[in-house]
């Protein structure tokens, strides 16, 4: 399975802004509908 495209900007400071609100990195996922691997990796940056 081959790498999907960045996110935009704008979604990773979706995540970011998430996660500053305390929540968890799988709520993300299904909030955004991205894979929980790319949140944690957005996170970890």
């Amino acid at each position: 399975m081959g790498r999907s495209q960045e996110l935009s900007e704008f979604k990773s400071g979706t995540v970011i802004g998430c996660h500053l609100c305390n929540k968890s990195i799988h709520q993300i996922s299904l909030l955004l509908n991205i894979p929980q691997s790319t949140v944690s990796g957005i996170i970890t940056k």
